[in-house]
């Protein structure tokens, strides 16, 4: 119970009030979600087949495709969940995925061949123990 309380935040924005559960990547029940930005053009399946790697990496992982990305980030971010991939036309172009952090907000493009090792830096390093 300890932990639930210390991780729960809720941000007031503009329009609504953004609810975070900072969890460690250590315990969150989900260290990574994985979005195609759209339901077509291949993105599906290129999403569908990163998230199996990282799965089977021993990553905790979430598939999701419905909704608009901000729902998709916002309900991860209302259950932990450190990390979101997304999968859009530059990964089919360029090899590239979009790696947003849950607790900054920032994204970052890494070479999706790289996917797993960015993850485990950044898991490895995450000093944060309480909300940002």
């Amino acid at each position: 119970l300890t932990f639930l309380i210390d991780a729960y935040e809720e941000q007031s924005l503009e329009k609504d009030t953004r609810v975070v559960l900072h969890f460690h990547p250590r315990i969150a029940p989900i260290t990574v979600a994985v979005f195609p930005l759209v339901k077509k053009n291949g993105m599906p399946e290129r999403a569908g087949e990163i998230e199996e790697e990282l799965r089977r990496a021993g990553l905790s992982t979430f598939y999701d495709e419905k909704g608009a990305i901000g729902r998709r980030y916002r309900r991860q971010d209302e259950v932990g969940t450190p990390f979101c991939v997304t999968v859009d036309g530059e990964t089919l172009e360029s090899g590239t995925v979009t790696v947003r952090d849950r607790d900054s907000m920032e994204q970052e493009r890494v070479d999706a061949s790289d996917l797993r090792a960015v993850l485990a830096a950044r898991i490895a390093d995450w000093s944060r123990v309480s909300p940002a």
